[in-house]
């Protein structure tokens, strides 16, 4: 292979990539932003309806108040998952290196969605039971969800690279989202403290709209987070196929032949016979 060819794909293959990004950024930028605006309108609206406009709960006061964050979040962590997993038997299927950068998004969003599930439920849970935890199905569980979150995650930090990866990654998915039923259901098998599932309910009157509204923003949140962690997802991806190109790109050597119009002494360095 000649080296000036490798140069010349190389370089084509950039100027791909970067005509293709340019087509997509001329695009996108409206998209994200109506999305964005979207994302924060209904974010504002949500927290105004929280805390001014749905009347404060009788029994349980301003705590309840933690309702409508901690039962969104929730929605969204389980969402996540299912979408890692829907990603990885997409991947698995198709060998489609684009649904395994989902997964990732997926994975990456869903994990942060995990952690304020798990924080919202202890601030709303110690008012109320007196303690930060119980030892519960449903608890424990949301804490399962969360360790496979951070275990898909750390895999795919510490693992090399490649098809194995992507592949064994897509398992752990798929292992995770067999939690998120569990989960749902878990305070109806197994009555304890927690209350039995919101999502999927009849709650009438201002808390259901409050509560219909807070889990749409934060879903309309989870969408535009986990689509911008795809889209640069992707250029990372494309930024190591560049690295990989570079380094497969055969080093120049110095001819050994020497060029018309050379003498021996100019190419060895001395005259023949040595001095």
């Amino acid at each position: 292979m000649e080296p000036g060819s490798a140069r010349d794909r190389l370089h084509i293959l950039f100027d791909d990539a970067r005509a293709e990004q340019k087509r997509a950024m001329a695009a996108l930028p409206k998209i994200r932003l109506a999305w964005l605006g979207i994302t924060a309108g209904l974010m504002a609206l949500t927290l105004w309806m929280v805390f001014l406009w749905v009347p404060t709960e009788i029994n349980q006061g301003n705590i309840q108040r933690s309702l409508y964050f901690h039962v969104p979040v929730a929605w969204t962590a389980m969402v996540a998952i299912a979408l890692v997993a829907v990603a990885s038997v997409a991947y698995l299927k198709t060998r489609d290196e684009k649904w395994d950068r989902l997964a990732v998004a997926g994975a990456e969003t869903g994990v942060i969605f995990a952690a304020l599930m798990l924080i919202t439920g202890m601030v709303w849970a110690k008012p109320v039971w007196g303690v930060w935890w119980t030892g519960e199905a449903k608890l424990t569980t949301t804490l399962i969800l969360f360790f496979i979150y951070v275990a898909y995650l750390m895999f795919r930090a510490y693992f090399p690279p490649g098809e194995q990866r992507r592949r064994l990654a897509a398992i752990i998915g798929l292992i995770g989202a067999i939690d998120t039923p569990i989960i749902y259901y878990g305070a109806q098998l197994w009555e304890r403290a927690h209350p039995s599932a919101v999502v999927g309910r009849s709650v009438d009157g201002p808390v259901g709209l409050t509560l219909l509204v807070a889990t749409v923003a934060f879903s309309v949140l989870f969408v535009y987070v986990a689509g911008e962690r795809y889209r640069l997802r992707r250029q990372e991806d494309e930024v190591a196929a560049l690295r990989r190109a570079i380094s497969l790109q055969p080093s120049r050597s110095v001819s050994s032949t020497p060029s018309p119009g050379t003498t021996p002494e100019s190419v060895g360095g001395a005259p023949a016979g040595g001095a």
